[in-house]
């Protein structure tokens, strides 16, 4: 019986973390005032990558790309961002082992501020309007920071 409830649990888990992956980007493209976690997903993508846990990976692309095609961003463009993270940036950030909260921290934060920077260079470049910067954003900034901070 313990077999079959650690079964029922671990399926119960991976079946939320489907749902949250596969519906979160479009209820955020509804009610704007939900955090994107992109350095949240970022920062878990680098974590898959660094381990080799497939299904970090997996979960964290796919959820950036759901939400680069449902807010319709360009696409692609925050996965370039978390590899240029993890391979100019992170090596230099994993000296801070005895701070535990700081390398998911300075982590998410720069995915974070380089993908907001990648994206006005790009609305610059093409002459769109992707973002606004506004109150939102920063508010998705904090709370992407607190999300961290519990990782």
């Amino acid at each position: 019986m313990n077999r079959l409830t650690t079964f029922v649990h671990k399926l119960l888990i991976a079946l939320l973390i489907i749902l949250f992956t596969l519906f979160y980007p479009m209820l955020i493209s509804i009610y704007v005032f939900l955090p994107l976690f992109i350095g949240v997903m970022g920062y878990l993508l680098i974590l898959g990558i660094e381990r080799g846990k497939i299904s970090y990976i997996l979960i964290s692309l796919l959820y950036l790309l759901n939400l680069d095609i449902n807010l319709s961003l360009p696409l692609f463009l925050v996965s370039v961002v978390v590899l240029f993270v993890y391979t100019f940036i992170y090596p230099y950030l994993v000296h801070l082992k005895k701070c535990r909260v700081c390398i998911p921290i300075l982590t998410v934060l720069m995915i974070d501020l380089l993908y907001l920077g990648a994206l006005l260079a790009y609305d610059f470049v093409f002459q769109t309007e992707n973002i606004a910067l506004d109150d939102i954003l920063f508010y998705s900034l904090v709370m992407d920071l607190l999300v961290a901070v519990m990782l």
